[in-house]
């Protein structure tokens, strides 16, 4: 079981990035995947996630409406799409998920499978 995140890089404040996040090993749609990031000095905090079956999606207040988390299941990948984009995001960025029954709001702190980070950075 693996999951790649990729897509990161340097923006300007108000530009775009979309985050990748592949699994390997199982079929995604099926479990909760999670993205959270953190940046340095500050508490992991949980950004986005989309919950198994029905795909119910959660947003963190601070990217409500800018952030849109989506998933492909032939790819068997979870996107990120990430706009208007603000100093305040830059932090690295990882995807997860629990096989253990843990839901979205728990999988932050209790994932089970998580891929490296990949780093944002919104700077002028």
């Amino acid at each position: 079981v693996q999951l790649q995140a990729s897509g990161g890089g340097l923006v300007q404040p108000g530009g775009s990035l979309t985050l990748s996040c592949e699994a390997t090993g199982f079929t995604l749609e099926y479990y909760p995947i999670a993205w959270f990031r953190q940046a340095p000095g500050k508490e992991r905090e949980g950004v986005s996630c989309i919950s198994s079956s029905e795909g119910t999606i959660y947003y963190q207040t601070s990217v409500q409406g800018r952030f849109t988390i989506s998933r492909d299941n032939v790819k068997n990948t979870v996107f990120l799409q990430m706009t208007s984009l603000k100093p305040e995001d830059t932090a690295l960025y990882y995807c997860a998920t629990s096989h253990s029954g843990y839901g979205c709001f728990d999988i932050p702190r209790e994932y089970d499978y998580r891929g490296p980070g990949t780093q944002v950075t919104v700077s002028s």
